[in-house]
């Protein structure tokens, strides 16, 4: 806050606040109806699940959060996942003895992605090497360099016909909460594998272990899970068609330098009277 040119002070002599907690929305709640002054609040995280209520209730106030911040760990923990699973990593990880050759290309595949944001925008950059056909399905469809396509929402079951890889990288909303169930998981390649970067809650759970014990599918790499953390008698844990990395995707020692900058250029941005990065539409909830 400081390096970018900000003073840190009490509440009550503030304008605006940047609050570092990852879920703590009645502490936040009381600080602004403390704090009527305070005219912009920045987040931590790219995720506002948590706050999603106190931005609607104060949406007078200019909200921006961590989104983009962390697209470029959170798009490398994703193709690092398709690669594992799309060359059995799980599988040979696991393995005691010298086993028989298997893996598949992910060079030339057919690559969904649900959500639009920076994430993707990253993912897509990454993916430009392994020439493969992308297409991204997003709230309001706009060309995104490196896909192939970029479709809304109701494309999604066209898009997955046939798919070789899912990703999922698009914000937690009640109209996004088990978007991936059964039916759309049985209209990807039977050697399909399944990459969840974003909420466990976009997929349904129950539908992704049955699809997987079926062998419907290829695998999933999961590094969010519904619930989470996953109990430790959870069936994906012993599930052989399942990866799984705890949340892993973008830690705290990833995060810190980034958001640290991030703040940094918004309070810069703020008092100059620039826009800000990062807003929250208070009405979409991300």
């Amino acid at each position: 806050m400081e390096t970018g040119g900000g003073e840190v002070v009490a509440p009550a002599d503030a304008g605006a606040l940047v609050f570092g907690h990852h879920a703590a929305p009645d502490w936040l709640t009381d600080l602004l109806e403390d704090n009527p002054q305070l005219a912009w609040v920045q987040l931590p995280w790219a995720g506002i699940e948590p706050y999603v209520d106190v931005v609607r209730r104060f949406a007078d106030r200019t909200w921006t959060c961590g989104k983009g911040v962390y697209a470029e760990p959170v798009a490398e923990h994703a193709l690092a996942l398709a690669l594992a699973g799309f060359r059995r990593l799980h599988e040979f990880s696991r393995a005691t003895t010298w086993t028989e050759g298997a893996g598949t290309n992910l060079l030339g595949a057919r690559v969904v992605i649900l959500g639009g944001g920076g994430i993707t925008t990253s993912l897509l950059r990454l993916l430009e090497p392994f020439h493969c056909h992308v297409t991204v399905v997003r709230q309001t469809p706009a060309a995104m360099p490196g896909a192939a396509e970029v479709v809304g929402v109701d494309g999604l079951d066209a898009a997955l016909d046939g798919a070789q890889l899912l990703v999922l990288a698009l914000a937690l909303t009640p109209e996004t909460v088990g978007l991936i169930d059964r039916a759309r998981l049985e209209r990807l390649d039977p050697g399909a594998w399944v990459v969840n970067v974003a909420r466990g809650g976009h997929i349904v759970t129950d539908d992704l272990v049955a699809v997987l014990a079926e062998g419907r599918i290829g695998g999933a790499a999961l590094d969010v899970t519904d619930p989470e953390p996953l109990p430790p008698d959870h069936p994906l844990w012993t599930e052989p068609r399942c990866l799984i990395t705890p949340h892993t995707a973008n830690t705290i020692a990833m995060a810190e330098p980034l958001l640290r900058d991030r703040v940094a250029d918004n309070v810069r941005r703020w008092i100059a009277g620039d826009e800000l990065i990062g807003y929250v539409d208070p009405a979409a909830g991300y």
